[in-house]
């Protein structure tokens, strides 16, 4: 498949709702929620796309990095590359209709496991979307991670022990969704957490807890309090609360702070295996992608999401030669300048 045809025909299915920009940056879409924008001003969509663009990469070409190992062990289970399809679910709502949920879940789940990784399902309002995530990572063996909105602990325990049951590789929740009032009013009210609260829901299982959406090293040390395994940097994408700052800019000091205790993930603006080798270097463990991965889909079903996620394979694979990185843990900071 040709990313122009993909990216081609995302847009005819997508009118409306995304413009699949030649550049994915929040400008033309801000305050497109529902969407695929940012909320209001759309500044911290944009502040994601900008600030990983400040971060520059070293070249460097006389060493013996000849054929880097990009491969990443994520609780157990060997990845191609250290990336991950993020959790994105409202096709109705945000991408058009084009593409049912069960259509969209299945070319997601199926295109990362063909690319070589695996894709986190979301949760909304509607169970059944939860439901159609769960059964489309069954159908690969559990290889993917279902994450659940913060409802009450119940109903998330009850969520996690579905997971459970379907040998997921692990389980998570995106706190970063405890302001959405959209799904209090479909009847699925959200809030935020305390650290007991998240004691008693990750006690409950004995699969990796992951917690998505932190943004400051403060809640970062407080999720490892609570027992995460793992947390995303995420500012949802920039689609919950206006003016945050940027993944980019506060992954590093998060990541001073828990590296070695929590494994860290990262998400927000990021577009090329460039990119993903960017994050590695302000300190992530991984990355997850979302707004590409929707674009995939919707344009090449899971043809399209393994094409996005196969060239951004290329690209890190590149750049680790172009930079002199033998494996994941060869790349830090050394190997890239920050403008900002």
């Amino acid at each position: 498949m040709d990313m122009r045809e993909i990216r081609a025909t995302a847009r005819e299915r997508m009118k409306g709702y995304c413009r699949v920009c030649p550049v994915c940056n929040g400008v033309a879409c801000a305050g497109e929620v529902p969407g695929m924008g940012g909320t209001l001003s759309g500044s911290s969509f944009k502040a994601n796309v900008e600030d990983l663009g400040k971060v520059k990469v070293r070249l460097k070409t006389i060493h013996d990095a000849k054929n880097p190992d990009i491969s990443f062990d994520f609780f157990g289970t060997k990845l191609d590359l250290p990336l991950m399809s993020a959790p994105i679910t409202g096709t109705s709502f945000n991408m058009g209709g084009a593409l049912l949920e069960e259509m969209y879940i299945d070319s997601v789940v199926n295109g990362s496991v063909d690319a070589g990784t695996i894709a986190m399902i979301g949760d909304s309002a509607n169970p059944k979307n939860y439901e159609l995530g769960l059964e489309a990572l069954k159908k690969v063996n559990g290889k993917g991670v279902p994450i659940i909105k913060p409802k009450d602990n119940k109903v998330v325990m009850e969520a996690v022990k579905k997971a459970e049951n379907i040998n997921a590789v692990a389980v998570g929740m995106d706190i970063d969704g405890a302001g959405l009032i959209t799904l209090a009013l479909q009847g699925a009210p959200v809030g935020p957490k305390t650290v007991d609260e998240l004691k008693e829901i990750i006690s409950s299982t004995k699969l990796p807890f992951i917690l998505k959406g932190i943004m400051t090293k403060e809640e970062a040390l407080l999720a490892v309090e609570a027992g995460a395994k793992a947390i995303v940097v995420s500012n949802h994408g920039g689609r919950v609360l206006d003016s945050t700052q940027s993944t980019a800019k506060v992954l590093p000091e998060i990541a001073e702070a828990v590296k070695g205790k929590i494994m860290v993930l990262v998400d927000g603006g990021v577009r090329s295996g460039v990119d993903v080798f960017k994050m590695l270097a302000l300190g992530a463990d991984a990355v997850l992608i979302g707004r590409p991965i929707v674009i995939g889909a919707v344009g090449g079903y899971k043809e399209g999401v393994a094409k996005v996620i196969n060239d951004m394979k290329y690209q890190l694979l590149q750049t680790m030669i172009l930079t002199g990185a033998k494996d994941l843990a060869s790349i830090d900071k050394s190997m890239i300048s920050i403008e900002w």
